[in-house]
């Protein structure tokens, strides 16, 4: 998969999604530095959410208890506004960062199309929602699509039928509480969808601090998405689950150290020779030997420095007779004996 000339899968770089929900409380200034700090933290992408709360629930419909109010009038109250996509998308450009967002209606999708955006992130609400997944697979733009609060069979149903429209596509492994505590993130699962589905498998991670992030690169995830705000002493529901600029940006600088500490070869690596020479032992003699004496093993054991006859083939040097005079303390080679 490939987003915006940045290529997603087995030998690339993880993709970091910096997740900036509504945590902009709908200020577009607010909004506007969250892409600057994302992109100085390094991130690849920042995403935002569209919300047309007309489109995508009734108004008196349930709320979770982290919401803490109605979710039609809360999300009525942040959304951005249609106007402010087009701006921050221009201005995640100029900063060298991917905008994304998720649409959550068939409207914001369409909507979404018409800024465009270059991917489309599902969220885990809607994995189930396979009308709005087939609409957005029908467009033919690389997908993301979380799978919190699901069941394999849900996540199997849903895969079949965007396959059959896009074969453009990831899975977020993911854990819908806010925030998750770490014994419910179940890493594992991870491998599970990469074999099972054979594409690209993020993890969109919602506990406290970057430990199960860092974690998970090492479990190959192609993906990876972390909520963020500019100070979790803003208002809103997301706030606490949120890294703050600093915070994300050591996310980045230790997924990065992560992917190049991961190599599987073991070899004796550049500047370890130095320290070869230093650390490792050779034989030495620890006595006077005279020329033509036959060498017993009270006449040399090993020493460092690591510059001569290697410690291994001590035995061997045992009964071989000095071709010339040896002083005590000195390194063997192969040369002063026969």
């Amino acid at each position: 998969m490939e987003i915006q000339g940045k290529k997603i899968g087995e030998g690339n770089a993880c993709f970091i999604i910096a997740e900036a929900g509504i945590n902009h409380n709908g200020n577009f200034e607010l909004a506007a530095e969250m892409i600057a700090q994302a992109a100085k933290a390094g991130a690849d992408a920042i995403k935002f959410q569209t919300h047309f709360p007309e489109n995508e629930m009734l108004r008196d419909g349930a709320t979770a208890d982290y919401v803490g109010e109605s979710l039609f009038d809360l999300l009525t109250r942040v959304s951005l506004e249609r106007a402010d996509h087009f701006k921050l998308k221009a201005l995640a450009e100029k900063q060298g960062i991917i905008f994304m967002s998720t649409p959550f209606s068939r409207e914001a999708a369409d909507f979404l199309s018409e800024v465009g955006v270059p991917v489309f992130k599902i969220g885990s609400g809607e994995l189930t929602n396979l009308p709005l997944q087939e609409h957005i697979a029908k467009k033919g733009k690389p997908m993301i699509i979380s799978t919190g609060m699901s069941t394999p069979e849900e996540i199997e149903l849903t895969v079949s039928r965007v396959k059959a429209l896009n074969p453009s596509f990831a899975l977020m492994h993911c854990t819908s509480t806010y925030p998750t505590p770490y014994e419910h993130v179940n890493l594992g699962y991870i491998s599970q969808l990469k074999d099972r589905f054979g594409v690209p498998v993020g993890l969109s991670d919602h506990t406290i601090g970057n430990y199960t992030a860092f974690a998970s690169i090492p479990l190959g995830v192609n993906l990876l998405e972390k909520h963020f705000t500019l100070s979790r002493h803003l208002p809103g529901p997301d706030q606490q689950a949120s890294l703050e600029p600093r915070e994300l940006a050591e996310l980045v600088d230790g997924v990065r150290i992560i992917e190049k500490a991961l190599g599987g070869r073991k070899t004796i690596q550049p500047g370890e020779q130095d320290v070869r020479n230093m650390a490792l032992h050779s034989v030495v003699t620890v006595k006077n030997i005279p020329a033509g004496k036959i060498i017993e093993a009270e006449d040399v054991w090993v020493k460092r420095p690591g510059t001569g006859i290697p410690a291994k083939y001590l035995p061997e040097i045992i009964g071989k007779k000095a071709k010339q005079d040896i002083k005590k303390d000195s390194l063997l080679s192969w040369s002063d004996i026969a």
